[in-house]
């Protein structure tokens, strides 16, 4: 790692901001290198980083300055106006937003599945990261696909509030407390109450669509990750809002293209870093929200198949949304990036 790096973080003050502090203190990068940035109604406000405090300052042209990397934990619009911001003042940009996925000119970058591109040419200096979701489907497909072959991915990803930022925690705090005293609260975040309910809503529909952005999301950005190993497996499904705090569960359908047993695709599945199988059933051992909170990797379990239809593999995932599906992504990808010369 440069050791003159300047590294900005943006939305230090949200969910995944946080996450990306927590992070970077992990591996040591020290704290006079570090710039956290959030809107004007969080500036002075004081974050502690180890055992040093960093004062949120508010965002502007002037604060990237000097700056070698700029980590975006912003939402999309705010995206799609510092990312630009922040490369005509000469930092490499890494954004978790959707702001730039579906630009072809712009790398969209899965660390550990596609890492080759943070090295290769391209123009401008912006990288686009997947959504958690597609993290956790592409990880879960590629050791599948390189060992049978996919064609097609169902997916249920039941997300927790913590993807809409700390509104939605608030939002599933203030629910819960009204339900639990007898009051019917009012949704402001979510387009129905999320408290004791599943919302099968998550994000804006698209226009003259029966799809929800979230949900073409996962289709588009794995499309696109996929380009590169020669074979695009088909992605689709439904995003449901439940309420709890944080981790997505997925119950994934997996096509096959020739039928694998269940131990045979449980050892493909181990053989990959990404990701932690817990798949023993009858001793209550599978994957939930609540273990894979601050755990690196992706857990699986609960596989199965079925006689009448062998080439289809069942199986149930979670993966911590605001760790491994985004600020972990986003300091890997950008200490990477920032080890580039030009």
């Amino acid at each position: 790692m440069n050791e003159n790096l300047r590294i900005a973080v943006v939305g230090a003050t949200g969910v995944v901001g946080t996450e990306v502090l927590s992070t970077l203190l992990q591996r040591d990068f020290p704290a006079e290198q570090l710039t956290v940035l959030a809107s004007e109604r969080s500036e002075g406000e004081e974050l502690e980083y180890g055992e040093e405090t960093l004062e949120v300052e508010p965002v502007s042209a002037e604060t990237f300055r000097g700056v070698g990397l700029v980590l975006l934990a912003t939402p999309a619009d705010a995206s799609r106006t510092l990312a630009p911001m922040a490369q005509a003042a000469g930092a490499w940009v890494v954004d978790v937003s959707s702001a730039f996925r579906a630009e072809g000119n712009v790398p969209l970058v899965l660390p550990g599945f596609n890492s080759e591109l943070l090295g290769a040419s391209f123009k401008g200096r912006i990288v686009s990261l997947p959504s958690a979701v597609t993290t956790a489907v592409a990880n879960i497909v590629e050791p599948l696909r390189q060992a049978f072959g996919v064609t097609q991915v169902q997916v249920t990803a039941l997300m927790g509030v913590s993807s809409s930022g700390q509104r939605g925690l608030k939002e599933l705090e203030q629910q819960t407390a009204a339900l639990l005293s007898g009051r019917e609260p009012e949704a402001h975040v979510f387009p129905h109450r999320v408290g004791f309910n599943l919302v099968p809503q998550v994000g804006a529909l698209m226009a003259n669509s029966p799809w929800t952005e979230e949900e073409a999301g996962w289709t588009l950005e794995c499309a696109r990750l996929f380009a590169g190993k020669g074979e695009v497996p088909v992605v689709a499904g439904t995003a449901v809002q439940v309420p709890t705090f944080f981790g997505h569960g997925l119950s994934l359908s997996v096509r096959l293209k020739k039928p694998a047993p269940v131990d045979q695709a449980r050892e493909a599945l181990k053989g990959s870093p990404a990701l932690k199988v817990l798949d023993s059933p009858a001793e209550k051992v599978y994957p939930m929200p609540s273990l894979v909170t601050a755990d690196p990797t992706i857990h699986v379990g609960r596989l199965r198949s079925f006689p009448q239809s062998p080439e289809w593999l069942t199986l149930f995932a979670t993966v911590d949304n605001a760790g491994r599906g985004a600020a972990l992504n986003l300091v890997e990808a950008g200490l990477r990036l920032a080890e580039r010369t030009a």
